[in-house]
């Protein structure tokens, strides 16, 4: 018996539609894996930058931009110590009373005086021993640390020190100058003496730091300089002034800088030089009354906080404008005539 089968359709033989294919559990784990590896990748190398540096930047937030705005809030308003939560707005006028007030320009010229008679010979002085230490010497080392050793010395006990040489009755400077012949001084009540006194202690403590600064700038000026100067008949001192101080010019303007900033913000020195209540008022008729110690007495003293709080943001704006001042000299300086 013969058995028939269904001829094909004229078109071919229909495909059958596809499903879906069904991806396994095992290659999705394994996806996800790689995707989320690729997005720690990106957060490691794009996120782990912001993670080192965020330390500094919460640590500034907290412990300078935020007492820099606050301060500045508080210059606005008066304000005492004793009763921080109630401030009274006022505007501008604690800077218009600030800059009518004879003892700010007195501790301003004060200030200014005794951070040139402390800066200038300190940095010349500096600029000196590095260039001593330069040259290779036996014991070099030990010159170097001992350079070091007073700027590692607390302000307190460096102040403590020269306040009993500098005293009046028996003191080693007065002692020193009877044997020549000469009157003693009475340092702490005269100005210029005290203001003399007072940027002794900061030359002392300051210039070693600032001859390491030179010394490590020497080090990285080129031999082959030194090498050609002498070629050319240059002598040592002829090679200091053509050859190290223009290689080490940017370090010097970074200590006039600091020294500049050091300056301005004097307080300790001249604060344990007076010897108790003097040394806040800067001596009785305030002959070397700094603006730190004009800050000082504002706030901690009279408990005027936004007295206080002006006499800082002062400060600031001076330093500021000390600053302008310089990069305009420069650029004027630097045109080709």
């Amino acid at each position: 018996m013969a058995t028939s089968t269904p001829a094909p359709p004229a078109d071919g033989p229909r495909e059958q539609p596809a499903g879906p294919r069904k991806r396994s559990g095992a290659q999705d784990g394994g996806n996800d894996r790689q995707r989320r590896r690729a997005l720690l990748h990106r957060l490691d190398v794009r996120g782990a930058p912001y993670t080192f540096i965020a330390p500094f930047f919460v640590i500034f937030i907290a412990f300078s931009f935020y007492p820099l705005i606050y301060t500045s809030w508080i210059s606005l308003h008066d304000v005492e110590l004793a009763t921080m939560d109630v401030m009274v707005w006022q505007g501008l006028q604690n800077y218009t009373e600030l800059l009518q007030d004879e003892k700010f320009w007195n501790a301003v010229a004060n200030t200014i005086t005794i951070g040139v008679i402390s800066a200038v010979p300190q940095l010349l002085m500096a600029l000196g021993l590095a260039h001593l230490l330069n040259y290779q010497m036996r014991g070099g080392a030990f010159f170097r640390v001992a350079a070091l050793a007073p700027y590692a010395t607390s302000v307190g006990a460096a102040a403590l020190v020269f306040t009993m040489i500098f005293e009046r009755d028996f003191g080693m400077i007065n002692w020193g100058l009877g044997l020549f012949g000469f009157d003693g001084l009475n340092w702490e009540s005269e100005k210029w003496p005290a203001q003399f006194a007072i940027a002794s202690i900061v030359i002392w403590r300051w210039t070693g730091y600032n001859a390491l600064l030179y010394l490590a700038a020497m080090q990285a000026v080129p031999r082959e300089r030194y090498e050609a100067a002498a070629i050319d008949g240059a002598s040592r001192w002829q090679q200091f002034l053509t050859v190290t101080i223009p290689g080490i010019r940017p370090t010097i303007v970074f200590t006039i800088v600091l020294s500049t900033i050091g300056s301005t913000q004097l307080f300790g020195e001249p604060l344990i030089f007076g010897q108790g209540p003097n040394g806040i008022t800067g001596g009785v008729d305030n002959q070397y009354q700094t603006l730190g110690l004009l800050l000082y007495e504002e706030g901690w003293r009279n408990y005027q906080m936004g007295r206080a709080a002006t006499v800082a943001w002062t400060m600031f704006l001076l330093l500021v404008l000390v600053f302008v001042l310089q990069r305009v000299l420069k650029r004027l300086l630097s045109r080709p005539s």
